[in-house]
């Protein structure tokens, strides 16, 4: 999707950028829904209500109500043409210093032809130092900030938010305050042993989007002409009054769950041993008549 180099110092490494991710997203078209046509979206003029053609669109910003001052993508392209085919790498910084809000979109940096060996050592001198790469870069017509970093045998480049993009916590209204937060080393022990219990390696294969699975089931039933039964909404959630009692129940829960898969593996093992046996005595019944 897109072509340039990555700018380190004086060297330059050719790459090509492969966006990471492939959104499953269900995508719906507008119908009218006497007809079941879709909906023709029309650019027209607010004024005139005369259809404008694509060629005829420019960009405007407004200063004030309905005062505009048209840019042109020349122009925009003029205020920093050198970058447009160049990632300018400016800091290198440690993976932990990054808040992961900061993240945008994933992409991978791929090395161009002949540019195999220059990748290869930016590769191996950035898992060597365990640095991350901040740079800039222009993507559509907009200067990025991103961040390279190594990702097994290939880099990784993920666009980020500047700091001024970046709601800080302290301008939420309904944000408690720090002697509200407070909690008891009672009530913390149990919150960790919950955690504790709950605690397992990330498997990003263990999740699914379960919403659009149901999605596209519903589609399918109703092609095939299936009548689709509504549900009602779902109740909203108890508010717990007390905390070590609901500490306590998930506790508890947890443990009888482990139990019971315990239990599970257990009778299935034993019904698996008997029947076993039954099928030799069998056997053997058959044999001496």
């Amino acid at each position: 999707m897109w072509s340039g180099a990555i700018s380190f110092g004086l060297v330059n490494v050719p790459v090509k950028l492969y966006s990471a991710v492939s959104k499953k997203t269900v995508r719906f078209h507008q119908l009218n829904g006497k007809t079941g046509h879709r909906i023709a979206q029309k650019r027209t003029d607010s004024q005139t209500g005369d259809e404008v053609t694509f060629e005829d669109i420019v960009k405007g910003y407004e200063l004030t109500k309905d005062r505009y001052v048209v840019i042109t993508p020349d122009e925009l392209e003029s205020l920093d043409p050198e970058k447009t085919r160049t990632v300018d790498i400016e800091d290198f910084v440690d993976l932990d210093e990054i808040d992961p809000v900061y993240y945008d979109h994933p992409y991978y940096l791929v090395p161009d032809k002949g540019a195999t060996k220059a990748y290869g050592l930016l590769l191996g001198a950035m898992k060597q130092a365990n640095k991350v790469a901040i740079a800039r870069v222009v993507l559509r017509s907009k200067e990025q900030l991103v961040a390279i970093r190594p990702a097994g045998d290939v880099l990784m480049m993920e666009t980020m938010l500047f700091h001024d993009e970046v709601v800080p916590s302290h301008d939420i209204e309904d944000l408690p305050e720090g002697k509200e937060l407070k909690a008891t080393d009672r009530e913390l022990k149990m919150a960790q042993q919950l955690i504790d219990s709950l605690s397992s390696e990330f498997d990003p294969t263990s999740y699914r989007d379960e919403y659009r699975e149901k999605v596209l089931e519903l589609i399918e039933m109703k092609a095939s002409g299936q009548e689709i039964a509504v549900q009602p909404e779902a109740p909203e959630p108890a508010k717990v009054p007390d905390l070590m009692a609901a500490l306590e129940a998930s506790l508890a829960a947890v443990k009888d769950d482990g139990a019971g898969d315990k239990k599970k593996k257990e009778t299935s093992s034993s019904s698996k041993s008997s029947s076993g046996g039954g099928a030799k005595k069998k056997k053997a019944t058959a044999s001496k008549s």
